[in-house]
């Protein structure tokens, strides 16, 4: 199929009735102690009792690290027991927790499961994914080419919900799942793409899909059944449009570099990903997200 033909499309929005979206991020697994701030007071919370256990200050650094199987602080110089494996930091409304010296929107779960600290960040899917289109795609690239990646985005996500369930959170925030680089990481444009395409995912045969989606596919994208030895009915073989970039990633679904090569050419998100994603549908979720 040629790619004008291709690219000429009529679609209508299916509605998902689906649940609310949160996201569960894990920034750090079995780690020896962190470093955590706030950019208002924030309350740390028992997640076992739901009592409060302390207050942070903002603007102010802690150290926390597993201590006789609950999670130890680092006050004033001193170190207190919390006397909780399990505990939730809640920033004001409008407030940011620092991580791994990034900003963060949400609230933060840490855990002291036996081998370390796991510090995950639990945020609205949308809030999510104005962290993850400006770390996967390049925020000066065409518009269009960032609301493909948002909707790629946001139905991996989705599709994924659960996939490292062992770690007790949904996914990683490198590019082993999505890269994610929280608040710190925003640009004004590419939130613009997020909420402009706020809810809508791809589906196939009723279900979301995981978009799979790689930096070039060197030419030629490649079918599931070449990568994974799985035939994916969504994943077909088609010129990738990213000539002279060299393969960079598994090739399989949407060439970023194309797709953005394709928005320099007029053609929008949705038709963008109706070439790279065959046999799917425009869905928008229902619910908050």
């Amino acid at each position: 199929m040629g790619i004008g033909r291709a690219l000429i499309l009529f679609f209508t929005f299916i509605l998902l009735c689906c649940p609310s979206y949160a996201i569960k991020i894990g920034l750090q697994t079995h780690v020896n102690k962190t470093f955590i701030g706030a950019s208002t007071s924030a309350q740390i919370i028992n997640c076992d009792t739901n009592k409060l256990i302390f207050v942070m200050e903002k603007m102010k650094g802690y150290e926390l690290k597993p201590y006789r199987g609950v999670i130890a602080i680092k006050v004033d110089g001193q170190w207190k027991k919390m006397k909780a494996n399990k505990i939730v930091i809640k920033p004001e409304e409008n407030g940011f927790v620092s991580v791994k010296r990034k900003w963060y929107r949400g609230h933060f779960k840490i855990i002291n499961d036996g081998p370390g600290l796991t510090v995950m960040n639990d945020i609205p899917l949308e809030k999510y994914l104005r962290g993850v289109v400006p770390s996967e795609m390049p925020s000066g690239w065409e518009h269009e080419a960032h609301k493909a990646q948002a909707i790629a985005a946001r139905s991996y996500a989705i599709a994924n919900m659960g996939k490292r369930a062992k770690y007790g959170y949904d996914l990683k925030d490198t590019p082993e799942d999505q890269a994610y680089g929280g608040a710190s990481a925003e640009k004004t444009n590419t939130n613009d793409a997020v909420e402009e395409t706020a809810g809508i995912v791809l589906v196939c045969q009723g279900k979301i899909v995981p978009a799979y989606y790689s930096a070039s596919a060197g030419g030629q994208t490649r079918t599931g059944k070449q990568v994974w030895s799985s035939d994916l009915p969504f994943l077909k073989s088609v010129p990738s449009f990213d000539e002279g970039i060299k393969k960079n990633g598994h090739g399989v679904g949407m060439s970023q570099y194309g797709a953005n090569n394709l928005a320099k050419r007029g053609y929008n998100a949705y038709q963008i990903l109706k070439y790279f994603y065959a046999n799917t549908k425009f869905a928008r979720v229902k619910g908050e997200y």
